[in-house]
């Protein structure tokens, strides 16, 4: 649906850190506003699936071999206060109607019914634009290309309800990963326990943070990373959109490091059994990854085995022991609980 460059593309490579923590800032202070204006922390939400939009749908006119001079008739309409002109091609198998720069296409046998319809189907379309004006606080529609938005919009992005378009700000925040301006702005996004769709939006991030260094080069801002990911481990009071389970795959599974594998190993303790139900699992591919700390993997299932006060998860711990001790290259599935919303 977009096209053009990104904004983010002419921004320096040699940008401050002071400029990434500007952004940090402003991120901060949306999701502070948003919960002053809502009265405080909001609980977690389950998000949607994702939906893809496939913009513009099949053209249908090409499977009439209906040809540019076909369309000859021009209707000017307005939809939602702008200007808007409908394409004609009137022809024996019907009336063809093309909602001109949103460029969807509708069949139908008068003029009138291709006209309702075709406004009628565009509604995704105006949707999408309503969704992502009001994700960036514009007052209608956003009108223009998500490539254009600023860092901190595609940011705001991401909590967007919609997921696809929380995607398409995702795919270009990693698009543009080596500038190193969005690390710390996403580490706090992590860390939010405010906004009501934070857990699509934390999805999103630890999906970003498996290639943690291209964001986060710095040692130091690499630990922070972490230590985030452990927080958020630690209490999770749900697994919406699998986050915490994301949590524990980008440690054990893609970070790897000696940081990465004390922080779940620490989550073998955590009080949320959701955040130690993602440890376990992690830290079979832990295993798999770092074959050093294999026996010490293996040692920590088995006590969580004997002392996990979840019945399930001690089975699972057991389970995963023996598939570690076995060499195996996949593992017992994860218990889901019987009160799990």
């Amino acid at each position: 649906m977009d096209s053009g460059p990104s904004t983010l593309m002419f921004m320096p490579a040699a940008t401050s850190s002071l400029e990434a923590l500007s952004i940090r800032t402003g991120i901060c202070a949306w999701l502070d506003e948003r919960a002053r204006a809502t009265g405080g922390p909001q609980t977690a939400v389950r998000p949607a699936h994702r939906i893809r939009l496939q913009w513009p749908p099949h053209p249908i006119s090409a499977d009439y071999h209906v040809v540019g001079s076909d369309w000859s008739v021009a209707i000017p309409v307005t939809i939602e206060g702008d200007a808007f002109t409908i394409r004609l091609a009137r022809r024996p198998y019907g009336v063809f109607a093309r909602l001109e720069g949103v460029w969807n296409e509708v069949r139908a046998q008068t003029d009138q019914e291709a006209i309702a319809t075709v406004i009628a189907e565009a509604e995704p379309f105006f949707t999408r634009q309503r969704l992502i004006g009001q994700a960036i606080g514009l007052e209608g529609r956003y009108t223009g290309s998500v490539r254009d938005l600023a860092p901190l919009e595609l940011l705001k992005l991401l909590f967007c309800p919609d997921r696809d378009i929380a995607a398409e700000a995702q795919t270009l925040i990693e698009t543009h990963a080596s500038l190193h301006l969005l690390g710390p702005s996403l580490v706090h996004i992590l860390k939010d326990r405010s906004h009501a769709q934070r857990r699509s939006a934390q999805w999103c991030v630890l999906d970003l943070f498996e290639d943690l260094p291209s964001f986060c080069p710095d040692p130091q801002e690499a630990g922070e990373a972490i230590h985030a990911i452990q927080a958020l481990m630690w209490d999770a009071e749900d697994d919406y959109a699998r986050s915490v389970y994301k949590a524990g795959v980008v440690l054990g599974g893609h970070v790897c490091d000696d940081p990465a594998a004390a922080a779940l190993f620490h989550c073998f303790h955590a009080p949320s059994r959701i955040g130690r139900r993602s440890a376990y699992h992690a830290s079979f591919h832990l295993a798999e990854w770092r074959p050093d700390l294999r026996s010490q993997v293996l040692e920590r299932l088995r006590q969580a085995a004997l002392t996990d006060p979840e019945p399930l998860l001690a089975i699972f711990a057991d389970k995963l022991a023996d598939d570690v001790d076995r060499g195996e290259v996949d593992h017992v599935m994860e218990p889901m609980f019987p009160d799990e919303p």
